[in-house]
């Protein structure tokens, strides 16, 4: 017929052949979605007709009877032509109606918008939310552990009404709007969305005659005392986690979580790097040119470090399990312990005289020299 318009092989709108298989067809239409869905293209026509376009070639090919029939007769299967089946076209056929768009493509839809699939019912019961607790450390604490009673406010279900809600134990009732699903649909131009019910906000019921105690929440604040056992050898941001200790559910939903996030003070004079710790001792230039033992602090009390003669400034030396418990495990860190000569800024008389005389005897060549690789090599085995 003169000004007809021929249809697009719907094979070659979705780019698959008639030996694709279901799950080519699928994936290829998936793509094509993806690149020409309105949402991503707004205001584009070209893109809205050809999504509704490769929609109508998904709607037809996915359904193994119509791609039979289709295969058979072309477009003529579902517009009654010569040698289709009677009766105005295929039983069943591809209507375009956006209600058939939303039933038959619900799955990639959900997946398109992060709802993992087509519409759920919603749940009654509610998990509760998860709670977070900071709690701030001294040093010590954090290397060698504590107990700490903590008192936290948390929702937590109402005793008068057994957390359902309901005065005198009555049931809930029935959503009236979502009858019981928790969502209801919306159509977006020719597809339809599923969403939670604003009325029941997704629970699926109301409560028509409200605990007089929790006002039909089915939860009460109360304030909590909860002992946090602090393990040896936590670090600053540490989390540590107690199931089931958050807000209760809602409607008899499982309880959240609490977290307890651990803030540690800076100490002193040691600075913790992993279970190992770090300090910087000072010594003199003769404790230094001579060796001598020296009574090091530590987190456990006094360590000698014997330090030997000709020890230049900067040189680190390790005291074995002197540093911070393996968490969780046994064992210990080390004690780093960096020595620096240290210069004094005042002198007697009788001090700057016994070092000229020293200076005399100590003559250095206070020539520039290349520190290079291989002097730092000698200084190590030196």
């Amino acid at each position: 017929m003169a000004g007809a318009t021929v249809k697009a092989d719907y094979y070659e709108i979705l780019q698959v052949t008639k030996t694709s298989s279901d799950s080519e067809i699928k994936t290829a239409y998936r793509k094509l979605a993806m690149q020409f869905h309105p949402d991503r293209n707004p205001g584009d026509h070209t893109a809205e007709e050809k999504f509704k376009e490769c929609s109508e070639a998904y709607g037809v090919l996915s359904d193994p009877q119509k791609r039979a029939a289709y295969d058979r007769y072309g477009h003529d299967a579902f517009g009654g032509g010569r040698g289709a089946p009677q009766g105005g076209g295929f039983p069943g056929g591809f209507s375009g109606d956006p209600q058939d768009l939303g039933d038959i493509f619900g799955d990639i839809f959900g997946e398109m918008f992060g709802g993992g699939g087509g519409a759920r019912k919603g749940s009654r019961a509610q998990r509760g939310r998860d709670l977070r607790y900071d709690m701030t450390l001294e040093f010590e604490e954090a290397v060698f552990g504590k107990e700490q009673d903590i008192r936290i406010k948390r929702s937590e279900a109402c005793d008068d009404c057994n957390g359902t809600g309901s005065a005198n134990g009555k049931q809930p009732a029935t959503c009236s709007q979502c009858r019981g699903a928790g969502q209801v649909r919306y159509q977006q131009g020719f597809f339809s969305v599923a969403r939670a019910c604003p009325k029941c906000e997704g629970s699926g019921v109301t409560i028509t005659d409200p605990c007089k105690t929790c006002h039909g929440e089915s939860r009460v604040q109360r304030e909590h005392t909860i002992t946090v056992k602090v393990p040896a050898g936590v670090e600053d941001g540490t989390r540590i986690r107690y199931q089931g200790e958050g807000e209760a559910g809602k409607l008899g939903g499982p309880s959240g979580d609490l977290y307890v996030v651990l803030s540690v003070k800076a100490h002193k004079f040691f600075q913790r790097d992993g279970d190992d710790l770090h300090c910087v001792v000072p010594v003199s230039f003769p404790q230094a040119a001579l060796g001598d033992e020296l009574e090091i602090e530590t987190l456990e009390g006094s360590a000698l470090l014997k330090v030997p003669e000709g020890t230049q400034s900067g040189k680190t030396f390790r005291i074995k399990s002197k540093g911070v418990p393996h968490l969780n495990s046994h064992g210990k860190g080390d004690l780093i312990v960096e020595v620096r000569v240290q210069t004094p800024g005042k002198l007697s008389k009788q001090q700057k005289e016994l070092l000229r005389q020293l200076a005399d005897t100590m003559k250095v060549d206070n020539a520039p020299t290349s520190h290079g690789i291989m002097d730092r090599v000698k200084d190590i085995f030196s």
